[in-house]
C-alpha cells in the first residue's frame, strides 16, 4: 500500500495539476507628441506672402479684366401644360391604390359625374377614359362638387399631383 500524505496517496497527489497564476500586464504609455505651435505655422505664412510681394514688386502692374462672379443660374418654372379647348381641369390625383386599380382625386372646381370623359395627364402619365365608377365615403355616387375627395376606378396607372381634365 503506498503511503499517503495527509490521507491522500501518491498518485492522486502527483496527477495534481499546478494552479497558474495570474500576470497583470503593464500597459503601454501613450507617446505625447508637441503640435506645432501656432507662431511657428503664422511665420511661415507670412515669409511665404512676403516671397510673393516681392517677386511681383518689380513687374508692372497690368490691367485685368474684371471677372463677374457667377450666382446661380436663373430660376427656370417648368412648362405648364396647357389644357386642350374642348377640356376644363377639374382637380388632382392625391393618392392611388395600385391593387384596386383606384384614384383619389381632389376635385378643386366644377363638378364631375359618371358617364363623363376624363383626362388624366402628368409627367409620365397620360390617358383618357370615361368615369364608369366613383365613390365618396365608400359610397357610391353619380356626381361630384368641387371640395370633395372621391375614388375613381381608373383603367391605367395615375400617380400623384396629376392634373385631371374633364371633356367639354
Amino acid at each position: 500500500m503506498p503511503k499517503t500524505i495527509k490521507g491522500r496517496s501518491k498518485k492522486k497527489a502527483a496527477s495534481r495539476k499546478p494552479v497558474k497564476k495570474t500576470v497583470k500586464k503593464k500597459v503601454a504609455k501613450k507617446k505625447i507628441t508637441k503640435k506645432k505651435t501656432l507662431k511657428k505655422t503664422v511665420k511661415k505664412t507670412a515669409r511665404k506672402k512676403a516671397a510673393k510681394k516681392s517677386k511681383s514688386a518689380g513687374t508692372p502692374i497690368k490691367s485685368r479684366p474684371t471677372m463677374i462672379e457667377p450666382g446661380p443660374p436663373p430660376r427656370t418654372i417648368p412648362p405648364v401644360e396647357e389644357p386642350a379647348s374642348n377640356e376644363e381641369a377639374i382637380g388632382t390625383v392625391t393618392h392611388y391604390y395600385s391593387h384596386l386599380g383606384v384614384a383619389v382625386v381632389q376635385i378643386n372646381k366644377g363638378t364631375l359625374r359618371t358617364g363623363n370623359t376624363i383626362h388624366v395627364k402628368g409627367h409620365v402619365t397620360d390617358f383618357t377614359q370615361a368615369v364608369e365608377s366613383m365613390e365618396y365615403e365608400h359610397q357610391h355616387i353619380d356626381q361630384a362638387a368641387a371640395g370633395q375627395s372621391v375614388g375613381l376606378k381608373v383603367k391605367d396607372h395615375a400617380r400623384e399631383h396629376d392634373i385631371v381634365f374633364v371633356l367639354k
